[in-house]
């Protein structure tokens, strides 16, 4: 039906939220405490032309509705809000300015910067307090009613990988395909390349378990990188929280569940990486396109006393109100939607400390993790924090309740400083080793609440830290003074690319070092996509805005020597992890405890195989190290396993501890040999490397 023939609204219902067809007409709701009239505007199939605006009727505990009857979907629609424009007070009511149902499911049309999406007038003297009244629409995407049919999911079930099972390969959802020269070029950036069984097969290889992937709902385009020639690449400025990414997609957003479908029936989970915590609408000099204008004293946390500023806890201008019901509601519902709807299998949160804020601060106990934890389809998925923001007391790793797992940033300083060879990184390196113990041994925990990783999309990639001293983010347009000041890095002799084999052998070493101790450290490890191949961004270590070859993936460097034997060797590593109940710990448990005669949990030796006393993890200048864990295997067997870990730049002895065994090498990263048994009750691991042993029999039983 033309919708200029739609002009008669029913009272309809306040839920669900959102517009919703019943195959007769649209009901539409939507939140707002403090308007005091809400239009529904009607759009034609392009989005270009407004037809209609009719008033929501009714409005019942907040939630404005009405029922537009003969509607179908594809009808495109948006909002204006009327009320106060009283910034001092929090209001920013103009109804002249057109926004979109922060329960959209998907969206038609980009934002065109205008000084017209603005609710203030740019360059006035009374800045954001001076209303303005020009007509955002024609610069504005809408909203699409969308038909809420069942997904054909055919066979494909969730995998449901244990957490003590799960290896995390994070990814650019664009950025993985952009270079990829097997593809048509329609279909690199988009999900259709994610399901590619290419690169499927390419991660199954590999050996990880679960696709974390960057933010997929729909974002802006800031204006200020537009205006520099750049792109917002990472996504972290949502635009939408219910629906995806609309560049992403060629056809709409069943391009992501047949994506999700087919990456489940090859047995890998599917995270996403969520930002509850601030909206792509910035701060009181930001553009009205949703929930400021919808009501932005109830969507925001303000500044107490003062309304016309937000808190900004985030670093991004706004900090979203959780502490609301119906704020809290609409990240919930998001939440409970990307599960049910497109079958994925967890989140990681930006920011997660954020969501955890109260009036008085962060609370493990606040409203945002007790609603997780007891909703039926939230807590049943993977739960990851990212336990940091820049607000009072904003550093919360370990904090967070049971049933989340933490990015933990401790780790990849830890690792990358001591393979390093920094002093004094001994008895550091040991607690990441196992798990961080320290940090998350409370509550009941498990070792798997501690996310590994040694690089991710926010730094420098693996190749990276081994090839530079210092961050090189010129193109950013920032002078240099973004992104990480502290990389732990080093460059091995020479800045960047360089032809000095020695160096490149130097810088090689280190690397399979970094990565090899990710895999075979209790925890939840996170591979950063490119790092099992090299992947380099050229020393950039805040590639947010890089749209180009510096962010997207390199597959001609994964097909090179270097690159191949990275990937095999990484390959090694996760089988030998799955392979060994003593490299992935189920739980912190009595590290004294014997699990056979004279062997015991956890021991740790220097490289004499003296046991490592308290004067030994003080020497600032120990480095080296012998760590000895064992743990029961399915059948009742123990297995045991040996980490020799030399952090020198020379060879270094080790003498192997009692009670003596029969070893095998399984993993040596200097020399990338295959597995061969130790005669000798010594070893030399060279400089740079570490070397896992596994015994080959215990007390009778096969390990």
């Amino acid at each position: 039906m033309d919708p200029s023939q739609l002009n008669r609204l029913g009272p309809g219902q306040p839920y669900p939220l959102g517009a919703v067809s019943d195959g007769l007409g649209v009901n539409f709701a939507v939140f707002s405490a403090n308007a005091t009239r809400i239009e529904l505007c009607l759009f034609d199939a392009r989005g270009r032309k407004e037809l209609r605006r009719i008033d929501l009727p009714e409005c019942t505990d907040e939630v404005w509705h009405g029922y537009l009857p003969d509607a179908q979907p594809g009808l495109i629609y948006g909002y204006r809000a009327h009320g106060p424009y009283d910034p001092r007070n929090g209001h920013r009511f103009n109804p002249h300015k057109l926004v979109l149902d922060p329960y959209a499911r998907q969206l038609t049309g980009p934002v065109s910067w205008s000084d017209a999406l603005f609710g203030y007038r740019l360059n006035h003297a009374r800045a954001d307090l001076a209303m303005d009244r020009r007509d955002s629409a024609p610069a504005m995407p809408k909203a699409v009613v969308t038909e809420d049919l069942p997904f054909n999911w055919g066979n494909s079930k969730a995998p449901h990988i244990p957490w003590t099972d799960t290896t995390i390969y994070e990814v650019h959802l664009r950025g993985v395909s952009m270079q990829r020269e097997d593809l048509r070029q329609p279909l690199r950036g988009t999900c259709a390349a994610l399901a590619d069984p290419r690169f499927i097969e390419h991660v199954q290889r590999l050996g990880v378990t679960a696709i974390e992937l960057m933010p997929v709902h729909a974002f802006l385009q800031d204006r200020f990188l537009l205006e520099r020639g750049l792109r917002n690449y990472w996504g972290y400025n949502t635009l939408s929280y219910f629906a995806p990414e609309p560049t992403y997609l060629q056809r709409g957003p069943n391009d992501l569940r047949q994506a999700i479908r087919r990456l489940h029936a090859a047995g890998l989970e599917v995270i996403l990486d969520v930002v509850y915590n601030h909206t792509c609408e910035g701060s009181e000099l930001g553009p009205t396109l949703s929930w400021r204008g919808l009501d932005n004293a109830s969507y925001y946390r303000l500044v107490p006393g003062d309304e016309r500023y937000y808190i900004n806890d985030t670093g991004c201008g706004n900090t979203v109100n959780l502490s609301h019901p119906r704020v809290l509601q609409m990240v919930t519902d998001s939440l409970r939607y990307w599960v049910q709807s497109y079958g994925v299998d967890g989140f990681r949160f930006d920011l997660g400390v954020t969501l955890g804020r109260e009036g008085t601060g962060f609370d493990p106990g606040s409203g945002f993790f007790d609603v997780l934890g007891q909703d039926p389809d939230l807590a049943r998925v993977k739960l990851i924090s990212e336990p940091w923001d820049i607000g009072p007391d904003g550093y919360q790793l370990g904090s967070h309740p049971p049933g989340f797992a933490e990015w933990n940033d401790r780790y990849r300083d830890t690792v990358r400083r001591y393979w390093r060879g920094d002093e004094g990184m001994r008895g550091d390196m040991a607690a990441r080793l196992c798990g961080s113990r320290d940090i998350f041994d409370r509550r009941h925990r498990r070792p798997w609440a501690s996310v590994n990783f040694v690089a991710s999309h926010d730094g420098f990639t693996t190749q990276d830290v081994v090839s530079y001293d210092g961050s090189h983010n010129e193109a950013n347009g920032e002078g240099g003074n973004d992104g990480h000041s502290e990389n732990y890095s080093h460059n091995w002799g020479a800045e960047g690319p360089t032809q000095d084999e020695g160096i490149l052998l130097r810088r090689q070493r280190v690397q399979r070092a970094l990565l090899a101790t990710l895999f075979l450290s209790d925890g939840t490890p996170m591979l950063l996509a490119g790092d099992e191949f090299g992947n380099s961004q050229d020393g950039n270590n805040n590639a947010y805005c890089q749209d180009n070859a510096v962010s997207w993936l390199d597959w001609t460097q994964a097909q090179s020597d270097s690159g191949r034997a990275l990937s095999n060797f990484l390959a090694r590593v996760l089988a030998l992890r799955r392979a060994h109940p003593s490299l992935r710990a189920t739980r912190f448990g009595d590290a004294s405890q014997e699990l056979c005669p004279g062997i015991s949990a956890i021991s740790w030796f220097d490289s004499e195989a003296k046991p490592m006393d308290q004067g030994a993890w003080d020497d600032p200048q120990g480095r080296a190290m012998l760590l000895r864990r064992a743990a029961l295997r399915e059948d009742g067997s123990v297995d045991v396993t040996l980490l020799l870990l030399n952090p020198g730049p020379e060879a270094l002895g080790f003498t192997l501890p009692e009670p003596a065994q029969s070893w095998i090498r399984e993993l040596d990263s200097a020399a990338l040999s295959p597995a061969a048994p130790v005669s000798e009750g010594s070893i030399t691991v060279e400089g740079n490397s570490l070397t896992l042993l596994a015994a080959a029999n215990v007390n009778g039983a096969s390990s």
